[in-house]
């Protein structure tokens, strides 16, 4: 009598135990279900990060570390803002590789593969994101580029090279590059230099996640204000 008691008590506490659980799954299930998605404002952006696989770039004075590396981490935190904004983004990478096809000329197969991507897409936007070097290591800054030529390009360039250099503490100005990235496509591009790691001081900052997202940030803020129209410039510095 008493072990079927006891067998009995069992079975309750299970039976309760069970239905603690569900009931925890199926709330969780319903927060899923009433949580709203970011609203899509139908634009898509690329974002290229420079370099990657066994074209790391240049690398950090002092810590060695690589330009792949740095440009991947902001144009993953730039994505999150991006997507936070409702923007569609695709990336030319998401992780530590290059995109060139085996047997194929290096560089020339990487930005063919970049150039395929971003056609795909069909952006209302092209970012490519690198990091500057330079023998004097007083240097500083980032530095945005745009097609040469392009009436259009320079104009965007100087929008974000200002909310760049209000963000960032620069003094740089936009510049024409005769970069591949830029041409390859009839979508609006730009390349930012996002600073130099020749700079000791630069360097320092630009290796760690904080001044990374900072940078990101800033890119995101430079981005909207010239597709939305309706972004204050100022905002680009509120990221902490």
């Amino acid at each position: 009598m008493l072990r079927n008691i006891i067998i009995k008590k069992k079975t309750i506490l299970i039976v309760l135990a069970g239905l603690i659980v569900f009931g925890g799954l199926t709330a969780l299930c319903l927060t899923a279900a009433i949580t709203p998605a970011v609203a899509s404002n139908g634009m898509t952006i690329v974002i290229d990060p420079g370099h990657g696989g066994i074209d790391g770039g240049v690398v950090g004075v002092n810590t060695g570390k690589k330009e792949s590396d740095v440009n991947l981490g902001i144009s993953l935190s730039l994505r999150h803002f991006l997507r936070e904004a409702g923007y569609t983004v695709v990336m030319t990478r998401e992780s530590d590789v290059d995109l060139a096809e085996s047997g194929q000329p290096f560089k020339k197969s990487d930005m063919q593969a970049r150039k395929k991507i971003i056609d795909d897409a069909s952006p209302d936007f092209v970012l490519s994101v690198h990091q500057n070097s330079y023998p004097r290591k007083d240097i500083s800054g980032a530095q945005v580029f745009y097609a040469p030529g392009s009436e259009q390009g320079k104009e965007n360039a100087n929008k974000v090279q200002s909310v760049l250099n209000g963000a960032l503490s620069s003094d740089r100005v936009a510049k024409s590059g005769d970069y591949y990235i830029l041409q390859c496509s009839g979508a609006p591009s730009l390349l930012v230099e996002c600073g130099f790691l020749s700079n000791p001081t630069e360097e320092a900052l630009l290796v760690t996640t904080e001044y990374q997202q900072k940078v990101a940030y800033a890119l995101c803020t430079s981005i909207r204000m010239l597709l939305e129209g309706d972004i204050d410039p100022h905002e680009g510095a509120e990221h902490k």
